[in-house]
């Protein structure tokens, strides 16, 4: 980049972007659903179809920006008018031969929890399967890892938040709707540079730190964390550079757990860490083992998920392309080294999915650690949040959890399945339709009791009368019952 771009000019170009519906939504409907699919998939060739022949102002911005399309100057002009120097003197266009052509990305965003607007980085290398290596310091847009981040992080108001790793600055544009301060790092002097356009492109106020991991803020503490570290574990190639935005320092996971471990350390009471990670599953040693030793050291409540599974050849083909490397002449190189140095570590496969601490001073600190390929409702984080106040209830007396009027939640439904005419069904699974999406089997008499959880009567009560049409002893009941209440009640089942 040349020459920063005033906050003057900034404001003027928020302006012109809102005047031109330079929106999502507006950029859809022009190039329509299948040119936009295959936006989605770097394929530009339907998009400049679409928008052969128009002029206005929004498919000047469009053809510049998503499709990389060099732009007439007179055509930017009228849609940026007064801005094109700016933009040209910052690095961000350039003009070439009456053509302007985009240095730098500029592209709208849009969310449900009001964190709209402009996001800054550099331009997607991959267009039209264009083979193309990334330099080091590249800084990515949004990505799908930044919207699943996103939609894990819980949004109840705060004072203070940290992103850490901003990258574009996108997980500032959503923190700077519920936290009066946000803070913002990276070790990455171009994203700390690109992130704070995109922040005052948007009119937010970000305080942005240069620096590895938590080191810009030593001895701060924070109510909520959210990051998506370099969490890649690729071999030190001698001669080939590390890219900063996805790749640390450090030999397997061993970053995540520093970010992991570190981080609980900077977080307040009551505070949320929310991270996105990879980790290795080693030969021999259960992963969530591994991971409960990290988790458990930091005295906080954690709900770790892990939601796919890699072979060590597909975690290393997918890395391969995100760096331009497929069809490369490094290609073969680079993959068989980095097969041996799996190989060297022991690591079998490598798991990938959210690590989040809440730091509640609980004496025994809530500790779960599952599976979770399944579909859930996005965004999940307020399903998250609900698990970690619901862990007090759960863990009630069984007298407090027997005098209590349970409500079973709204979304719960319940499947049978069974012999036509049999007297009662062979199975009995009540589901949820949102969250998680758990199910929960039950046998006739459970889900008579959480049938019957209406939010008025108590559950000794509806114990007592289950266990009278059943003809089962009502204290029998409440010891069989008990213990799936609890479960029920974290899961989200009863409220």
């Amino acid at each position: 980049m040349g020459r920063v771009l005033s906050d003057v000019d900034c404001r003027h170009l928020a302006s012109a972007f809102a005047g031109r519906e330079y929106t999502v939504d507006a950029v859809v409907e022009l190039l329509g659903e299948e040119a936009h699919r295959a936006l989605g998939r770097n394929s530009t060739v339907p998009g400049v179809r679409a928008l052969a022949g128009r002029t206005e102002p929004l498919a000047t911005l469009t053809a510049l920006w998503l499709l990389q399309q060099p732009v007439p100057r007179p055509a930017l002009d009228r849609a940026l008018p007064r801005l094109v120097e700016p933009l040209i003197g910052a690095g961000i266009v350039e003009e070439s031969a009456g053509d302007i052509v985009a240095r730098l990305d500029i592209r709208p965003y849009g969310s449900d929890d009001g964190a709209s607007g402009w996001v800054v980085s550099d331009l997607s290398p991959h267009l039209d399967t264009r083979i193309a290596p990334m330099r080091p310091d590249f800084v990515l847009g949004v990505s799908t890892a930044s919207t699943t981040l996103a939609q894990l992080t819980i949004r109840r108001p705060v004072d203070r938040a940290l992103d850490l790793g901003t990258g574009c600055g996108v997980q500032s544009l959503h923190l700077a709707q519920h936290a009066r301060t946000v803070v913002a790092s990276d070790l990455n002097p171009r994203a700390v540079q690109l992130a704070g356009l995109t922040a005052k492109i948007n009119s937010i106020e970000v305080d942005m730190r240069e620096g590895d991991l938590f080191e810009p803020v030593t001895d701060e503490e924070f109510d909520l964390i959210v990051t998506n570290p370099p969490y890649v574990m690729s071999p030190a190639s001698p001669g080939q550079e590390r890219l900063t935005y996805r790749e640390g320092n450090r030999p397997a996971d061993s970053l995540i757990e520093h970010v992991v471990r570190s981080g609980a350390e900077h977080l307040a009471g009551g505070g949320t860490l929310a991270v996105l990670a990879n980790w290795a599953r080693l030969a021999g040693v259960p992963w969530s083992e591994r991971l409960r030793n990290w988790v458990a050291a930091t005295g906080c409540d954690a709900h770790v998920v892990q939601r796919e599974i890699l072979d060590p050849s597909e975690y290393v083909e997918m890395w391969l392309a995100d760096a331009g490397l497929a069809g490369s002449l490094e290609y073969i190189h680079r993959y068989r080294d980095w097969l041996h140095y799996f190989d060297d570590l022991g690591i079998e496969a490598v798991g990938m999915g959210w690590i989040i601490l809440q730091r509640n001073d609980r004496l025994e600190p809530d500790i779960r650690i599952e599976d979770w390929p399944y579909s859930v409702e996005q965004p999940i984080g307020p399903v998250v949040e609900e698990g970690f106040r619901a862990v007090d209830l759960a863990r009630s007396s069984d007298a407090d959890l027997l005098a209590h009027a349970w409500q079973l939640a709204e979304d719960v439904v319940e499947e049978t399945r069974g012999s036509p005419g049999a007297a009662d069904p062979s199975t009995i699974v009540l589901r949820q339709q949102r969250g998680f999406r758990r199910a929960l089997q039950a046998d006739t008499a459970l889900a008579a009791v959480l049938g019957a959880c209406d939010g008025d009567l108590d559950l000794r009560t509806i114990v007592a009368t289950v266990g009278g049409i059943l003809s089962i002893d009502p204290s029998a009941l409440s010891e069989a019952v008990l213990p799936t209440i609890r479960t029920s009640i974290r899961d989200g089942f009863l409220h």
